[in-house]
């Protein structure tokens, strides 16, 4: 089931007190994202704290998630890092295990060429078989931008390759040959009105009912109500966009669905921090639902 459309969250990663992988937490979290608006989830994004992930976590959390929704729901795995032969080979023992797709993310840091970007994806869809590889452009993170141009080229030559998580706003628009997900969720329904597919998002953690509502106005052609709906979730955007996870987590812990434990470098939410996100949460209405 390789259907890269609509509401794809990047789903947190759960720990035990210890630092841990709470397995079950993962199961529920995954879960509550299905009956709660999401087609589909990513594990082991920068989200789900995939940096801090070992490669055997990576693929039990792959594995225990794929056990739980796999058969309901796209499962895009992150193998992507700055280390190419890491890359192809995490992006093997994803497909290896069951991954629907790799979420592969630029790589950061040593700033390749273009050159060295088109080997870097080749190699990695070489390695990968089949799996459908999903192109992550995040230049805040990476400082290094990938050039609509160059995401075309990628698409027409590397075939695994077929749709881009772009989370560079100011060149989001239709590429030939890919698949268009939002990279972060204020551009969702931008993305939508112009005919992407969908996104990959983190508030649909805490209000993916409304943003699946969001998604199915605008695929049926009424964009203003995907607009207004837009709207009204701007806050919970705002509220979820500092320091991700840290403030998905908190919310995830106010909903009374799992724990916020984190992994360092990331320490739990400030009390003004998770007030900022309780006040968003109660302003959409989520709270309430969840204690009713």
């Amino acid at each position: 089931m390789t259907e890269l459309r609509g509401v794809i969250t990047a789903m947190v990663t759960p720990f035990e007190p210890d630092g841990a992988l709470d397995l079950d937490a993962a199961r529920r979290i995954a879960r509550h994202l299905l009956d709660h608006g999401s087609h589909g989830v990513v594990v082991a994004g920068t989200t789900g704290e995939g940096p801090t992930l070992s490669d055997d976590e990576t693929m039990r959390l792959l594995d225990t998630v794929l056990d739980e929704i796999g058969d309901e729901a796209t499962v895009i795995c992150g193998t992507g890092s700055n280390d190419t032969l890491h890359t192809a080979g995490l992006t093997r023992k994803a497909r290896d295990v069951g991954a629907h797709a790799a979420l592969v993310v630029t790589p950061y840091y040593n700033k390749p060429n273009r050159a060295g970007i088109l080997a870097h994806y080749a190699a990695v869809a070489e390695r990968g078989g089949d799996l459908p590889i999903v192109l992550y452009n995040i230049p805040s993170r990476t400082a290094l931008n990938l050039a609509p141009d160059l995401l075309a080229e990628l698409a027409a030559t590397i075939e695994p390759i077929v749709a881009v998580k772009q989370a560079n706003d100011d060149e989001l628009g239709p590429i030939e040959g890919l698949i268009i997900l939002a990279g972060n969720d204020n551009t969702f329904a931008r993305t939508l009105a112009f005919g992407g597919a969908g996104g990959i998002l983190v508030a649909s953690h805490l209000v993916g009912a409304r943003m699946r509502e969001l998604y199915e106005a605008a695929i049926a052609g009424d964009h203003d109500r995907a607009a207004e709906i837009d709207r009204e979730l701007t806050p919970v955007y705002e509220a979820t966009s500092v320091t991700n996870p840290i403030p998905v987590k908190a919310g995830l812990e106010l909903l009374g669905v799992a724990d916020a434990v984190y992994r360092l470098p990331l320490v739990p939410a400030s009390d003004e921090e998770r007030e900022t996100v309780r006040a968003a949460l109660e302003g959409a209405g989520v709270l309430a639902e969840a204690r009713s």
